[in-house]
């Protein structure tokens, strides 16, 4: 068996693109009834399968070690392909969407298919490629800046995934010091982010007029995805975290705060619920990995198997180190059958999450991976996986006590209180980007003091 790293890249070219596109449109063309058009579509769908496969193992190993020029230069590349590959696709689409076939096509392939083309569709035209070429630069400039920055501790260098980890740290004045420690490394880069974050909001902006939208807001919901439901819908949805969630987590956190002994919650104090800090992680990758094995045999075979064949193709990548990614990611690599982890290790809870939410992640992919499930359709959009890797957190609680021994209920409850003060958050950045797309204007200064004011709506337990 193949590890990850020996799992062959080979650069897929614009002109094998344009060969399978061409191919299909004269299979198309000449189809005489559905089965015609299915057989054109599968063997399109091959090179579907290889361009993002490629893609995304050029991007993980560049993620892993951002400083490698190989796959510095892949990802560039595709950063320019893919757009141009994205206009390719919607003529697949838009062909099958006024197929003389489709009822047929639809009684085939699922109407669920042809949905998803439809909010493709609304979200491509060739008048934006050149943006969207723009809009990808700025997004590998921005992760490649985070994944280099190094911050001051006690003497050291160090990355931000690391850093983060005394946020967790039981002595309050250490996790003070470690929020100032990265407001000074980020500060240090104040302009550069700032440029960034502008030009990638003027960029999507661009690209949504050019579309025919107001702004990019409505264009944001069809590109994640959020089939069968609606922008008021979701700020219904706010509103009703507002309301009836926030002050539960209110309490809780004014109860925790007593805990800790503390006259008022700072930003630095927020992750932690007992006065000697949370739970350590204090197992060896080998060790966790051993762990996570024993927990997945015996919460059920085809899992646990499943797991054994990601170590033994060393697909999991958790030590953190200097030029790679921070936080923690999943890919899968379709033609090879194969499923990867990126993450960091710090010794705080999240490391066990790493081993059960990305887990869940790479298992619904793997689940996914069959003829019968469409490669269009997969798991789902990004907002619908995080179904998938959150239910295995919590399937994962009656095992805590293989990672964490006589802490297991602190790792319970902090991970349910995480879970529960997470809703709030995740509404405040979902607001947030809408405020800046709606108003792409806005100067730096601007975007601050709408994200402050909304931590004051959302999250008003904490002093800043």
């Amino acid at each position: 068996m193949a590890t990850v790293n020996e799992l062959k890249y080979e650069r897929v070219s614009r002109e094998e693109l344009e060969g399978a596109l061409q191919q299909f449109m004269q299979r198309n063309a000449a189809a005489t009834c559905a089965e015609d058009v299915i057989a054109a579509r599968t063997d399109f769908m091959r090179t579907y399968e290889r361009i993002y496969s490629m893609i995304s193992i050029a991007f993980c190993r560049n993620a892993q070690n951002s400083k490698d020029e190989f796959y510095a230069a892949e990802r560039e590349y595709y950063d320019a392909l893919s757009p141009e590959w994205g206009a390719m696709e919607s003529k697949v689409s838009r062909a099958l969407l006024t197929s003389p076939f489709r009822k047929q096509l639809e009684e085939k392939l699922g109407r669920m298919l042809f949905t998803a083309m439809e909010y493709a569709v609304k979200a491509q035209s060739d008048d934006c490629i050149q943006d969207e070429q723009e809009e990808n630069a700025l997004t590998t400039q921005y992760e490649r800046l985070m994944s280099t920055m190094q911050f001051d501790w006690k003497g050291e260098k160090i990355p931000l995934s690391v850093l983060r980890g005394e946020l967790e740290n039981g002595d309050a004045g250490v996790r003070k010091a470690a929020a100032q420690a990265i407001g000074r490394g980020l500060a240090a880069h104040r302009e550069e982010l700032d440029d960034i974050y502008d030009r990638l909001v003027k960029v999507r902006d661009r690209i949504a007029r050019k579309l025919g939208y107001e702004n990019y807001v409505p264009l944001g919901y069809y590109l994640l995805k959020r089939y069968g439901y609606t922008r008021e819908m979701v700020e219904a949805f706010r509103e009703n975290v507002v309301t009836s969630l926030v002050p539960v987590i209110a309490r809780l956190k004014e109860w925790t705060k007593g805990e800790l002994g503390l006259e008022k919650m700072l930003f630095s104090d927020n992750d932690v619920y007992k006065r000697e800090g949370n739970p350590k992680f204090s197992l060896s990758p080998e060790q966790a990995f051993d762990a996570a094995q024993k927990m997945y045999d015996e919460m059920d075979g085809e899992v646990g198997a499943f797991f054994r064949s990601m170590c033994a193709a060393q697909a999991f990548d958790v030590v953190a180190r200097d030029g790679k990614y921070g936080g923690g990611f999943c890919d899968y690599f379709s033609i090879y059958h194969q499923a990867f982890i990126l993450a960091n290790f710090n010794g705080t809870t999240g490391d066990a999450d790493v081993l059960t939410h990305e887990f869940g992640h790479a298992y619904a992919m793997h689940a996914c991976d069959r003829p019968e499930v469409d490669p269009k359709l997969n798991i789902g959009g990004m907002e619908t996986a995080e179904c998938h890797s959150m239910s295995m957190e919590f399937l994962s609680w009656k095992f805590m006590r293989l990672f964490f021994g006589d802490e297991e209920r602190a790792y319970r409850f902090k991970h349910l209180a995480d879970s529960l003060s997470f809703i709030p958050y995740g509404c405040l950045i979902d607001e947030f980007q809408q405020r800046v797309y709606e108003n792409p204007q806005w100067t730096p200064k601007e975007r601050n003091a709408a994200y402050a004011a909304l931590e004051k709506k959302y999250r008003p337990w904490i002093d800043f």
